[in-house]
């Protein structure tokens, strides 16, 4: 019997493979107007660890990840999910894809005010008309500190809690990869240190792998590798990083742009 692609963490997990991108091109625009904003960019996301992707404003992070993500389509190179290719899915499976295997975090929450916290939590199950696994959500809601809020509506929760519901939302349907996109750009410093947290305790704790773009240093020392673009290029990598560093090397970037 052949194994579902679309089954949660099956070729992640026999791969030691997230997710990946290989010559990865996107062109926008034509004559004049082109701008290619990833430039021939191969990259591994490595399961079970936290990337954070920095570079210069305008040098193709959130294009990186809304490609490797299936939220956007390069014009040339290929991305995998595990071992799946989604440049061979049509738009049912890629759907469906996005759905059971990625998660998503964004800045600016998406949650729906009509649904409760829990609701809000578990609404991707529900369309997908699966029950969530209990334990897993009760492990997931007790990490990230909602068992007391799950009954609140958005709009009776704090930015800092809402981003919380938003996380726990990417972690319930135990996805391969989790993709987070300047998810402390709304937050105060205490409710993004909290977020980032439970970002960085869900690959500790629970395995789970964590690709996060941010311009911020101090957003980048939670994670466990860093890596730069710049001009749509991939340029340099950090391992161990801390927000010193990480601001060291972005100091290099910005005396490049003045000097070139």
């Amino acid at each position: 019997m052949t194994a579902d692609p679309f089954a949660p963490h099956t070729a992640a997990t026999t791969s030691g493979t997230a997710a990946s991108a290989s010559g990865l091109t996107k062109v926008h625009g034509t004559g004049d107007a082109r701008v290619t904003a990833l430039d021939d960019v191969s990259i591994t996301f490595r399961q079970g660890e936290f990337t954070a992707v920095m570079g210069p404003s305008g040098c193709g992070k959130s294009t990186l990840l809304h490609c490797a993500a299936g939220l956007d389509t390069p014009t040339s190179g290929s991305v995998r999910i595990g071992t799946t290719e989604l440049g061979t899915l049509d738009d049912r499976e890629l759907t469906r894809l996005r759905r059971d295997r990625i998660g998503f975090v964004f800045q600016a929450f998406n949650l729906l005010p009509t649904l409760t916290a829990l609701e809000n939590i578990t609404l991707p199950s529900a369309i997908a008309g699966r029950r969530p696994d209990r334990e897993w959500l009760d492990q997931v809601v007790a990490m990230v500190g909602l068992s007391g809020r799950l009954g609140h509506r958005p709009a009776q929760l704090s930015g800092g809690q809402q981003q919380r519901v938003a996380v726990a939302r990417a972690l319930a349907s135990r996805p391969a990869i989790v993709f987070a996109d300047e998810p402390t750009g709304n937050l105060d410093s205490r409710s993004g240190a909290e977020v980032l947290g439970f970002l960085r305790d869900s690959v500790r704790d629970l395995g789970q792998t964590v690709v996060m773009v941010t311009h911020d240093p101090s957003a980048a020392g939670y994670a466990d590798r860093v890596v730069f673009l710049c001009d749509g290029r991939l340029v340099d990598e950090m391992t161990r990083p801390t927000p010193d560093r990480v601001l060291d090397r972005m100091k290099a970037f910005d005396t490049r742009s003045r000097t070139s």
